[in-house]
């Protein structure tokens, strides 16, 4: 769980691919407002990996580029609203939405979070890290992550979420500079993002499975939301 917190069994779900093209949707049209050429355009480059590792069809991946770079006729109104609280038992969660109409997703938010507690802004934001992610691969059997992170200028790293990975933590304001200069240490990037890392988070041991159980239901409904782009729990492990 950890920094990002990840639907258990998600492979699972009938609409699970749906719903992860969706999110990539919406972030390949925020990346094109700079420019539909991913050549140019680095943020939009590893957003259409990503979409491509996924099998995203080429025609829905066309569109959002489109869409986002204002060549449809279009208007593509995102916002980024950032909701914080905490699900049941006192676990802290930041939830990173992208909405085109506040006034929906608000009240939706409240809604879900009967079962906790929706805090107010800078309620709960103290207790994580606000930092850059980047995930990245070896591309030589022997490229060194603890190097490679000195190096380029990372302030850590860790294990990715897919095997054979690295995560890359930076300052939110080096997260391009230090994407840019993994390549020449041995690293291949594969996607960046600024992200929630808690502080002190909340050991699912102390919990016990009925509990725990609560705190997965609770965020696996906020994850089911259409509008929540990136779901941040305090929860260790």
């Amino acid at each position: 769980m950890g920094a990002q917190w990840k639907a258990k069994h998600k492979d699972i779900a009938a609409n699970a691919k749906g719903k992860l093209f969706g999110k990539l949707v919406k972030d390949i049209m925020i990346a094109a407002r700079s420019g539909a050429d991913p050549a140019a355009n680095a943020r939009l480059r590893l957003v259409v990996e990503q979409a491509r590792k996924v099998s995203m069809p080429k025609d829905t991946l066309d569109r959002a580029i489109k869409k986002g770079a204002g060549l449809t006729g279009e208007a593509v109104n995102y916002e980024r609203v950032i909701y914080e609280g905490f699900a049941p038992h006192q676990v802290p969660v930041m939830v990173e939405c992208l909405t085109d109409n506040v006034n929906r997703t608000a009240p939706e938010m409240r809604v879900l979070f009967r079962k906790g507690q929706l805090g107010t802004s800078g309620s709960v934001a103290w207790d994580f890290d606000h930092v850059g992610h980047i995930e990245a691969e070896p591309a030589s059997p022997d490229a060194d992550a603890e190097l490679a992170a000195i190096e380029a200028g990372a302030q850590d790293f860790e294990p990715g979420d897919e095997e054979g990975t690295t995560r890359f933590i930076t300052d939110p304001a080096d997260v391009d500079l230090v994407s840019k200069a993994l390549p020449e240490h041995g690293f291949t990037v594969l996607a960046n993002q600024l992200a929630y890392r808690p502080k002190n988070p909340v050991n699912p041991a102390n919990l016990s499975p009925e509990h725990l159980e609560e705190v997965e239901a609770f965020l696996a409904a906020l994850d089911e939301h259409d509008d929540v782009q990136n779901l941040y729990a305090g929860l260790a492990g």
